[in-house]
């Protein structure tokens, strides 16, 4: 399904339902402090409902699911609802994933304890999605924003990389990260408040092969790009690597979060 939104990448559209299998190989990359900076303030744990919205191939439950929560995530693509359906299969968890636009999204007043957006936030239709996470959320419950972008100002390999994507795909905005909080819009504060900001640098380890395929996951490529251009982007970045980067290295990445309570 097509994503159009005239503030991300000049209104070209994106379908990550392109990507899905690479989605599902490639960007299950957050570390354990990723995971623990939740756990550690008593979020996604035992006895609790959440509800992870941009579920993608469901990344978040499924790592989380060893913590006791119980999980149900959405995507607006039914690929990746698919790819997040197998990957839970395969291990056993119990993940209830259904496709449907965040908007659409429908539960009784005080289902859960917290709600999780990882990567996907700024997608959504803020003045359509607030008042449903307030319904949906229990009186004491806590919405979780969360990204973790690549520093390309700060690493050569993640700035090469950009820099290639912006080649084929002059548009994407998804690129030129640095150290900065999670936006949270106005609409958003109208209903709830910030209780706490978590920011942090992370080395995430990888291979040759599984960067590439993590930029290939990315908006900028498989998601947007035509199947020709996407060999080509492919092809180059290979070559890139192969003469620049070490087999296996870090890329520098910056974690932010916030927590937010109702008002």
């Amino acid at each position: 399904m097509d994503i159009i939104k005239k503030d991300i990448d000049g209104g070209k559209a994106f379908d990550w339902g392109r990507t899905s299998e690479n989605y599902a190989k490639y960007r299950d990359i957050y570390p354990q402090e990723f995971y623990e900076a939740l756990v550690s303030r008593g979020l996604c744990v035992k006895g609790q409902s959440v509800l992870d919205l941009g579920t993608g191939t469901g990344v978040i439950p499924r790592n989380m699911y060893g913590f006791g929560a119980e999980w149900t995530g959405s995507d607006i693509s039914e690929n990746q609802i698919e790819q997040a359906k197998l990957l839970a299969g395969k291990g056993g968890m119990d993940i209830d994933f259904f496709a449907s636009p965040a908007e659409d999204i429908s539960f009784p007043s005080g289902t859960f304890d917290v709600v999780t957006a990882c990567q996907c936030f700024w997608y959504f239709d803020y003045k359509k999605l607030v008042p449903k996470l307030y319904d949906m959320l229990k009186k004491d419950g806590r919405l979780a924003v969360m990204q973790m972008a690549w520093l390309p100002f700060d690493d050569d390999i993640a700035r090469q990389s950009e820099e290639l994507v912006l080649k084929y795909n002059p548009s994407w905005t998804g690129g030129g990260w640095t150290r900065r909080p999670v936006f949270i819009d106005d609409e958003v504060l109208k209903s709830f408040e910030i209780a706490e900001r978590i920011e942090f640098d992370v080395n995430v380890h990888f291979t040759r092969e599984s960067w590439n395929g993590r930029m290939k996951a990315c908006r900028g490529v498989e998601a947007s790009l035509s199947r020709e251009d996407t060999e080509k982007w492919e092809r180059e970045h290979i070559a890139m690597l192969n003469s620049t980067a070490p087999d296996e290295f870090d890329v520098l990445h910056y974690v932010a979060m916030a927590i937010l309570k109702k008002k």
